[in-house]
C-alpha cells in the first residue's frame, strides 16, 4: 500500500510569537475520508507519515486485516513539520514546542473538515503530542491510546535529551554520537547483553555490540538531517500538557507502558493512571512486558496487537 503525500499550507504563529508558513504534509491509508471512522496516528521521533504499506514503520499493526484495519478505518498521519520527510526543514527549531505541533495538527484536522476522530494513537513523542491535542480539544476523539509516553517530559528524560543536545552541537559526527547515546536509552542493558553476549567480530576488530551501535549511528546520519534531529530532540525535551486539564479529556484513555522503559518509565505512567482514575471512570492501564525497554513498542508486536485489538 503506497499513498500520496498530501499538503495543507497555512500561516501559523508559534506560542513564542514567530510567524511561519507551514506546509503540513500527511498521508491517508485505508477507507476514503468520511466513509469510515478516522484514526489519527502520531509518529515518534524518527518516524514519519508512512505508517503502513511495504515501508510502513508500523506495518505490523496498520494494514488490511491488521489490528488497525485499513479495511475498516481511515488512518491519518501528519508529519511533524520540520522532520524532513517532506523536505521541509526549520532552522530556528527552538521556536516550536509540542504544544505548537498539537496546534498545527488541530489546524490540519480543522482544514480537512474532520469533526471527530474515532481514536488518536501515538507512540513516544507522538503520544505526548496526542496529550497536548486533547488538552486543547477535550472532545476531539472517542479513544486515546498513548503508548510508551506521558503527558509531560520528566526530569530523567529531559536530562537524556540535554546530553543529546550537547552531542548534536558538536562538530565531529554529531548525529552518529547522539544516535549511539539514544540507542542506549531506547534499549536496556539486559537487551544488549542477551543479544550480543560479548561476541567479538574478528573481521571488524571490535565487539558486535559496538558494531551494532556504529551501524545505527551511521544509518541515522544517512536518512536524517541534523536540523531535523535537533528539532525532534527539542520537542521530546519539552512535552508539557497542562496537568490540571487532563481530567477534562472526554476520550476513553488507555495508557500503555513498557515495564523496562528507561525514557518514559512505567512507574510514571502508572502514576498518571492513578491520578486520572480519581476523576475519570473510562481510564485503563496496560503494560508490555519486555527486556528491550522503550523500543519495545516497535518490537513487541504480538503484545501490542492484543492490547489494541481489545480496545478498538
Amino acid at each position: 500500500m503506497k499513498t500520496e503525500l498530501k499538503h495543507i499550507t497555512f500561516s501559523y504563529r508559534t506560542n513564542s510569537g514567530r510567524e511561519y508558513d507551514i506546509p503540513l504534509s500527511y498521508q491517508l491509508f485505508g477507507k476514503e475520508l468520511f466513509s469510515a471512522p478516522v484514526i489519527l496516528v502520531n509518529h515518534a521521533l524518527t518516524g514519519n507519515s508512512e505508517v503502513s504499506g511495504e515501508r510502513g514503520w508500523w506495518k505490523k499493526l496498520i494494514g488490511n486485516h491488521q489490528v488497525i484495519g485499513t479495511d475498516q478505518y481511515t488512518v491519518l498521519c501528519f508529519n511533524i513539520p520540520g522532520n524532513g520527510y517532506d523536505d521541509f526543514f526549520i532552522d530556528e527549531y527552538e521556536d516550536f514546542t509540542p504544544s505548537d505541533i498539537a496546534n498545527i495538527f488541530l489546524k490540519g484536522i480543522e482544514i480537512l473538515q474532520i469533526k471527530k476522530l474515532y481514536a488518536i494513537i501515538g507512540g513516544s513523542l507522538g503520544g505526548g503530542i496526542g496529550w497536548e491535542m486533547l488538552v486543547k480539544n477535550p472532545g476531539l476523539a472517542e479513544i486515546f491510546i498513548p503508548i510508551a509516553c506521558d503527558f509531560k517530559t520528566h526530569d530523567w528524560l529531559h536530562a537524556q535529551c540535554l546530553v543529546q543536545k550537547f552531542l548534536l552541537n558538536q562538530e565531529d559526527q554529531p548525529l552518529q554520537k547522539a544516535r549511539i547515546h539514544a540507542m542506549l536509552c531506547y534499549r536496556t542493558s539486559e537487551s544488549l547483553n542477551e543479544r550480543f553476549r560479548n561476541k567479538y567480530s574478528q573481521e571488524k576488530q571490535r565487539l558486535e555490540s559496538e558494531d551494532w551501535l556504529v551501524y545505527h549511528g551511521n544509518a541515522l546520519n544517512e536518512r536524517f538531517s541534523l536540523k531535523s534531529y535537533k528539532l525532534m530532540n527539542h520537542l521530546l525535551m519539552n512535552i508539557n500538557a497542562e496537568e490540571s486539564r487532563l481530567k477534562d479529556i472526554k476520550a476513553r484513555i488507555h495508557l500503555v507502558s513498557v515495564n523496562t522503559d528507561l525514557f518514559f518509565p512505567s512507574s510514571e505512567i502508572r502514576m498518571c493512571y492513578h491520578k486520572l482514575k480519581e476523576h475519570k471512570d473510562q481510564v485503563s492501564y496496560h503494560e508490555i512486558q519486555s527486556i528491550h525497554g522503550h523500543d519495545a513498542f516497535l518490537m513487541e508486536y504480538e503484545q501490542l496487537n492484543t492490547i489494541i485489538k481489545n480496545i478498538l
